[in-house]
């Protein structure tokens, strides 16, 4: 069958030649390399040459699996699989008899880099090739088809000693739902006579753009905090290859050249080697020697960054490996008139296939270099965990399990190692509880990640950053911890914490109520599934001790109370085990509706719980990353299906069935004023809106919200322009801007919002300026900055001051309906489990907040 559709394939080929002005395989390799005729070529399997077309993903995929039955060069593996159950693929290529014993391979690599053991003669660069983590910048995984075919049918000496020195892993698509989204736009605009301007519609995507996944998530962004399937799988096998080097293909804006690193010096991560600088230059130079050959422009150490330590390019640094980042300057479509000339997709192909190929001329000839660099980068770790101040990290749950456990996943997927207490610990005047906390040592491996995960730094020479300069993994959780400066006063099991797969072990019976704490990360979750299977639920606005199946039980406000004499269903007693069996969270059963303190289970404060149905606000002109993380954490955490509505629309649909509305970051100057006029009356008339950052902004230019602000342009005013050269505009920019810090606020602990916090204190994100003036008004302020906030990452003193006692989050009340206003992103980049919670809250108990 493969064999007819090959002959049909070539058939189709002449025709298809004859309308287009294809490149042929010359364009792109040198004429003096042979090629293997019984390997097929990509036109032979794709129907077209590399270019002419933008590749799916399914396209790249099967061409891959025909390399790899064709060649004994290629071994192929699904690893995994995108949210929308695209295969992610990898390649190992070496040659064939290392390839027959590859496992033994692998051990041998791991034993001599993390062990220190002797290295052999034989010992092979593992080499990582990945592609397109932002799939509208496609020229890398197109690229990939012809690495990948020279890899399996180039022939001579160049191409065998190539095999013999190193491992190859090939990742063709890092990003294959993105891919996907973007082959199909790009590819359906494309005419016979194709357009080269700007204005086209090829290279103007639609929203969301093909850069993100499935749920509109910067991958690139999540190789540290691991919140998607692609990203884990990914991290999963790095972990067990280790490599030396890893290469990462994306492309900037049509008018750059080509960027390949070294970045700017100033802004590596301090935990980085120097040594590794020196490495990244040393396989600059073949880069450069190649591009030169071919007479192409570019640049190197002007811009980008290695500081934040979860990206493609930075986290493999952290680890002993050579990240390296390349930019194409990309024609988003197929032909581009740029400053430069008119460019081709071809032309941007090319150019992540040469640095592929100087990639593995570099690797070859410094062997010897890559191979001692990573090793002693272990040993260094050990003798820097020796020497450190701090010798660990003492981490408390409290009484989130599921919070906890997905902060020590996350750990355990990095490869860290945190041990639980076998004894309660006094660190820094602070209890850990032997049951509840854990302790992970700065002496192992990944002693520099660790000191990167709970990096707190506020303070750094160079004020310019690419991305975040603070992400402490312990905040993010709004998890208590504490440095540890001597093991002395720490006891700890001698086994490492593991995950551990959900036991359906929760039997009820039928008694007078059923009642869950609020505190888990997951009780909304299974409060969302009773909902949706009709089972009536309420909430305790005020806290209460009640008779329980094991004796008396204090029970917190928010706890949810599934009440017998309430329920409608006759099989309701069914569902209400069937769901508890399949959830970690505890239920506890009431045996009386009268408590020993506190409400009774009748009380008036046991508050009906709306089924929520929720409106999200998206589309041309809001953000699309943090629309997809409310989405995400909705989907995924709430089990909602949020009803996800284009700006555009709001004018025409009814918004009388939705319970809440999200508006996240972005432009609502298009709004008119009879859509707000029609959002006015639906919160009058009992509607919850949600708004962050220029969502809240906009509430409060149209009235809906009764909150002052301070805007970005009042913020800047605070930093004085008098004086300044034109060299010091960099800085001056810098100096204003927010790129992404931490920071703490006060909450307040009796406020329905707050439902599930046990501190007073939260630690929030913020990569912007906007800020919120708190209110006059009693009741209205849920949480301010506090008087000191800058936990971790850069925030110039002036913005610190200003921040300082403002408000993060508002709720008030609109007629019949509530808004909720917040200054900053709840849920950033779906790792922000601390304050995530204000925005479930804001769902399930948005309608009880009364501020009068």
């Amino acid at each position: 069958m493969k064999k007819l559709y090959l002959l049909l394939i070539s058939a189709c080929l002449a025709l298809l030649s004859l309308q287009s002005s294809a490149k042929s395989l010359d364009f792109y390799f040198d004429e003096k390399i042979n090629f293997d005729p019984a390997i097929p070529t990509p036109e032979s399997v794709l129907g077209y040459q590399v270019g002419d077309w933008h590749v799916r993903h399914d396209q790249l995929v099967t061409y891959m699996q025909f390399l790899a039955e064709k060649s004994d060069r290629i071994s192929i593996e699904v690893i995994g699989y995108s949210h929308e159950q695209r295969p992610l693929v990898l390649l190992t290529i070496t040659n064939p008899a290392r390839l027959n014993n590859i496992d033994m391979v692998q051990k041998q690599h791991l034993s001599q880099s993390l062990l220190g053991k002797k290295i052999e003669q034989n010992s092979p660069v593992i080499t990582w090739m990945g592609y397109s983590v932002h799939g509208n910048e496609a020229s890398g995984s197109n690229a990939a088809l012809l690495v990948a075919y020279y890899l399996a049918a180039a022939q001579g000496e160049k191409i065998e000693k190539l095999l013999d020195d190193t491992v190859i892993l090939l990742d063709p698509s890092l990003n294959p739902d993105g891919l996907a989204r973007f082959s199909q736009w790009v590819n359906s605009y494309k005419g016979k006579n194709i357009s080269a301007d700007p204005n086209h519609k090829d290279h103007n995507e639609a929203w969301p753009s093909g850069r993100t996944n499935h749920y509109f998530t910067d991958l690139n962004r999540d190789w540290l905090l691991l919140q998607h399937p692609e990203s884990r799988a990914r991290i999963a096998k790095y972990h067990q290859w280790m490599p030396h080097v890893l290469t990462d293909f994306h492309e900037m804006g049509p008018h750059s050249t080509y960027f390949f690193q070294p970045g700017i010096p100033s802004r590596k991560f301090p935990l980085t080697p120097n040594e590794n600088v020196e490495l990244t230059q040393e396989i600059a130079t073949f880069h450069a020697a190649a591009l030169d050959q071919q007479g192409e422009l570019y640049f190197t150490e002007e811009s980008f960054d290695d500081f934040y330590i979860g990206k493609g390019s930075t986290y493999p640094d952290i680890h002993g490996t050579i990240g390296i980042l390349f930019e194409q300057g990309s024609v988003r479509g197929h032909k581009y008139e740029t400053i430069n000339g008119l460019r081709e997709f071809y032309d941007a192909i090319k150019n992540q296939l040469t640095t592929s190929l100087s990639t593995f001329d570099a690797v070859v000839s410094g062997k010897s270099s890559l191979l001692t660099y990573q090793q002693r980068f272990y040993k260094d770790n050990a003798k820097l965990a020796s020497k450190d101040k701090v010798k660990g990290y003492v981490v408390a749950s409290g009484k989130d399990k599921s919070r906890f456990e997905a902060f020590l996943s996350l750990l355990h997927q990095h490869q860290i190692k945190a041990y639980p207490l076998s004894k309660e610990a006094t660190v820094a005047k602070q209890i850990f509880d032997a049951n509840s906390s854990v302790y992970v040592p700065l002496n192992q491996s990944q002693y520099r990640l660790i000191k990167g995960i709970f990096l707190e730094q506020t303070s750094f020479n160079d004020n310019t950053f690419y991305d975040v300069s603070g992400w402490n993994l312990a905040h993010s959780f709004n998890l208590e911890f504490a440095k540890v400066n001597s093991n002395r006063g720490v006891k700890y099991q001698a086994q490492a914490w593991q995950p551990e797969a959900h036991q359906e072990n929760q039997e009820l019976s039928k008694n007078y109520a059923f009642v869950f704490e609020w505190h888990d990360y997951l009780a909304p979750k299974l409060l969302s599934q009773l909902q949706q299977n009709g089972i009536v639920a309420r909430g305790a606005m005020k806290p209460f001790t009640a008779s329980t199946t094991n004796g008396e039980h204090a029970f917190s406000a928010g706890s949810i109370i599934i009440a017998k004499g309430l329920q409608q269903d006759a099989n309701w007693f069914k569902k209400l085990q069937t769901l508890v069996r399949k959830s970690p969270v505890k239920v506890h059963q009431i045996t009386s509706g009268l408590t020993s303190k506190g409400i009774d289970i009748g009380s008036r404060n046991i508050v009906p719980l709306k089924t929520p149905k929720v409106l999200l606000v998206g589309g041309q002109g809001t953000s699309q990353y943090e629309v997809g993380e409310v989405w995400y954490y909705l989907d995924r955490y709430l089990d909602i299906a949020t009803t996800l509505v284009d700006l555009e629309r709001l004018k025409r649909i009814d918004l009388a069935p939705y319970t809440h509305i999200v508006m996240t970051n972005g432009s609502f100057a298009s709004v008119s004023t009879k859509t707000v006029d029609k959002l006015k009356y639906w919160v009058q008339h009992g509607g919850v809106v949600w708004a962050h950052k220029s969502g809240a902004k906009f509430l409060a230019d149209k009235g809906i919200l009764k909150a002052e602000y301070l805007s970005s342009d009042d913020m800047a005013k605070a930093f004085p322009t008098d004086n300044l050269s034109y060299a010091d505009k960099d800085r001056y920019h810098g100096d204003k801007r927010i790129a992404g810090a931490i920071f703490n606020a006060n909450i307040d602990l009796s406020h329905p919002l707050s439902f599930s916090y046990e501190r007073n204190t939260v630690p929030v994100f913020k990569n912007n300026t906007f800020v919120l003036k708190p209110s006059a008004k009693p009741f209205v302020n849920v949480a301010t900055y506090t008087d000191a906030p800058l936990l971790a990452g850069f925030s110039h003193e002036k913005n610190n001051q200003q921040i300082s006692g403002k408000a993060v989050v508002l709720a008030h009340n609109y007629g019949k309906g509530k808004v909720i206003a917040m200054s900053d992103n709840p849920v950033f980049r779906s790792y922000w489990y601390g304050t995530s919670r204000l925005l479930s809250n804001a769902i399930f108990y948005g309608h009880t907040i009364d501020s009068k």
